[in-house]
């Protein structure tokens, strides 16, 4: 079945996370009984760009944000590039498929003096579970790294000597990032409680549970949740919210935006300039607070 081979090659060619191709295939499963309803047609090969264009309006229709119909495109369009790869079709079904503008939403972003009382004020508990969520919190921010990143990072990972973090990143990819030498003591302090603790552990990675098990995304996500709780009611507080504040805060102190995109490990300067955006907003609240004309208005 042609869907069933297109996941195994994201899955296992590309690596894509789980995640991702759960998604992928609930988007080409929704977009088959769509045309089947709709046009009685069984087969993804049959579809024209008349097709999708209606199934376009549909979701529209449905009240769908236009970021998320983008998504579903997205799958789409790698779907059928890998059809005509394997030459299954010859023609691409999404030329002339136009989609509605997205609006641009910036990433929520915690400020730097909250993020300051997170690490000097608030209070973590004692022993290893302690050590270990100021950890957990520390390698997000001061690293910028992904919750699937920070979950795989294993002991041969970090690298002492050369004061740097090795990344698996999407796509397997890897990169390599500097381990700050506040975050690198905290670090050697960690792995000596946790080489007392778990002795005979049977896993390389760096953070466990408290029972020394390999972390799971939502037990990262509630640890996140928990300790931003503390410092911020912004809606949003889950671990990409630090991934936000970190590149935001090098982009604030005036980081350039190729050394951004290379520490977050994005493919191309798209993804990073959102960041640019951020500091330009930041820059207009202060323009707006302190200059003579701006607070006449």
């Amino acid at each position: 079945m042609l869907l069933n081979s297109f996941l195994q090659y994201i899955q296992y060619e590309k690596r894509y996370s789980a995640h991702t191709v759960q998604s992928y295939k609930t988007d080409l499963k929704q977009f088959a009984q769509f045309i089947k309803e709709q046009y009685d047609l069984g087969e993804y090969i049959e579809v024209q760009s008349t097709e999708l264009r209606s199934w376009v309006v549909n979701l529209l229709q449905a009240g769908l944000a236009p970021s998320s119909i983008h998504r579903k495109i997205s799958s789409l369009k790698s779907f059928y590039k890998f059809l005509r790869q394997r030459g299954h079709i010859k023609h691409d079904p999404l030329l002339n498929v136009y989609l509605p503008k997205k609006g641009e939403r910036l990433p929520t972003v915690v400020e730097e003096s909250r993020m300051d009382n997170l690490f000097e004020r608030v209070k973590f508990p004692e022993g290893f579970e302690g050590l270990r969520d100021r950890l957990l919190i520390d390698l997000l921010y001061s690293t910028g790294m992904r919750r699937s990143e920070l979950i795989t990072l294993t002991w041969e990972d970090v690298d002492y000597a050369n004061h740097s973090l090795r990344i698996r990143g999407k796509g397997n990819k890897m990169r390599i990032v500097p381990l700050l030498i506040p975050l690198e003591k905290f670090l050697l302090d960690y792995q000596s409680h946790f080489q007392e603790i778990f002795p005979e552990i049977d896993h390389p990675y760096v953070l466990v549970t408290d029972r020394g098990k390999v972390m799971y995304p939502k037990f990262v996500y509630n640890k996140v949740k928990k300790y931003l709780s503390t410092i911020t009611t912004a809606t949003k507080r889950g671990p990409h919210v630090l991934r936000h504040s970190f590149a935001t805060h090098l982009s604030n102190h005036g980081a350039e935006l190729n050394a951004i995109k290379d520490l977050l490990g994005h493919s191309s300067l798209a993804s990073t300039q959102i960041y640019t955006h951020t500091s330009i907003e930041n820059l207009k609240k202060v323009y707006a607070k302190a200059h003579p004309k701006a607070k006449k208005k």
